[in-house]
């Protein structure tokens, strides 16, 4: 029988948009926020804190975000979410023109708020499409962000030099990067206007008249179903490899010689990886299965981590953050769609939220070892650089071995 995805087609044309517009100021974030830090922090080992913190405010934003959205609708969710983000911005630009690193991190956490809102983006893309349509509409959002991968980066070169001049004694001093966090503030004021498009239902499932679902299980009850907590690691593995390794990008690029422009270039490559394959990824997951999907993803951010080890070049920069970014795709879009087949319409509030606190929660702590790991581990940037791709080694192991236990117990099942 044919599925009409006409609604669900139109709603991903919108978030693909709000992914490609809105979601520019992470990129432009996670490549400014490290060296702003840098800047007022007065203390290297703290320079990436405000990338921690702008995890921290999603991890700890999804616990009553995902239920409200449950309760009130997605649309609402969002807007909140692009609120927060412009006043986050305009928080952090304040905090760098004053020289307050605690304004620094207030603001880092409002575009945490932004940032788990946008987190629930490939949810919504899910809610109206079909099984056949669903892993297509989560990639397909998650897509749009080929295009922030090029529109930050390179937006935040055209604003990074509208510096402020503040009177510092009888001298005018220049403050960086506060241009950037200014023009974040218009995209988030100018982008909620998209969220007025989507056509999603106004009720959730579980509460239109007449429906009665299974009871919704509860946190604990989730976590021992095995697809749940396999789909949970491997998302929690791919997103924290990616950001302990990206976190410390700039740092690494700069530590070694080259200029911010190569950091940011760098980074437009590394995201334009991690979205550009979203086109086929759904495609992949429907012909190949999500398993065979995920690992491949594993494998390739354990390739990227090898040729980071492998040298410092431009080359080796380039060629490990776009291994990283292919990684992240395959790995986080195939445990996304795992999760999405796991669990009830009843459950959605509770396992999206209890899936991104664990995801984002961990990505905290990742951000946060990555600042250790590079400017205080000891030795020199090459050193710290090395170390942070060693210690993704054994997290990789971890999900590579929950994904083979799960496959064969699903093998046990299907025989018996």
């Amino acid at each position: 029988m044919l599925v009409d995805d006409a609604r669900a087609k139109r709603n991903v044309a919108v978030l693909m948009a709000a992914q490609a517009i809105l979601g520019a100021q992470l990129p432009i974030n996670f490549v400014v926020a490290g060296l702003a830090g840098g800047m007022v922090a007065g203390n290297p080992c703290l320079a990436t804190l405000p990338i921690s913190v702008i995890v921290f405010g999603s991890m700890t934003t999804a616990p009553w975000m995902s239920p409200l959205m449950q309760r009130r609708g997605r649309r609402f969710g969002f807007v909140i979410g692009a609120i927060a983000g412009a006043i986050g911005a305009a928080i952090s630009a304040y905090g760098l023109y004053v020289g307050s690193f605690p304004g620094l991190l207030i603001g880092a956490y409002f575009t945490g708020v932004y940032m788990s809102t946008q987190g629930f983006y490939r949810f919504a893309a899910a809610d109206t499409a079909s099984v056949a349509f669903r892993p297509k509409a989560i990639s397909y959002v998650l897509a749009g962000g080929l295009l922030s991968a090029f529109f930050g980066p390179q937006l935040n070169k055209l604003v990074a030099d509208v510096t402020a001049w503040p009177l510092v004694g009888d001298a005018f001093l220049p403050i960086p990067f506060v241009g950037t966090y200014l023009a974040v503030v218009a995209l988030n004021l100018g982008g909620m206007v998209l969220f007025w498009l989507l056509d999603l239902p106004n009720v959730p499932p579980d509460r239109q008249p007449g429906t009665r679902l299974p009871p919704s299980r509860s946190r604990l009850e989730l976590l021992r179903d095995p697809t749940v907590l396999v789909a949970i690691i491997c998302a929690t593995v791919a997103y924290s490899l990616m950001s302990l390794v990206m976190t410390s990008t700039p740092l690494a690029v700069i530590g070694c010689g080259f200029t911010s422009d190569n950091a940011n270039d760098i980074v437009s490559a590394h995201v334009l990886a991690m979205y550009a394959p979203s086109f086929v990824t759904g495609h992949l997951i429907a012909r190949f299965g999500v398993h065979r999907i995920v690992t491949a993803g594993l494998l390739l951010l354990g390739f990227a981590g090898l040729t980071a080890c492998l040298g410092v070049t431009l080359t080796h920069f380039f060629a490990a953050l776009i291994l990283l970014g292919l990684g992240w795709n395959f790995g986080f879009i195939g445990a996304t769609t795992l999760l999405a087949g796991a669990h009830g319409s009843q459950e959605r509030g509770r396992v999206q939220g209890l899936n991104d606190t664990i995801v984002f929660g961990t990505v905290t702590l990742a951000s946060l070892a990555s600042g250790g790991l590079m400017n205080c581990a000891g030795g020199t940037q090459v050193d710290g650089w090395i170390t942070v791709n060693v210690a993704m080694l054994p997290f990789l192991v971890l999900a590579a071995s929950a994904l083979v236990w799960l496959s064969l117990r699903k093998r046990r099942q299907d025989l018996s």
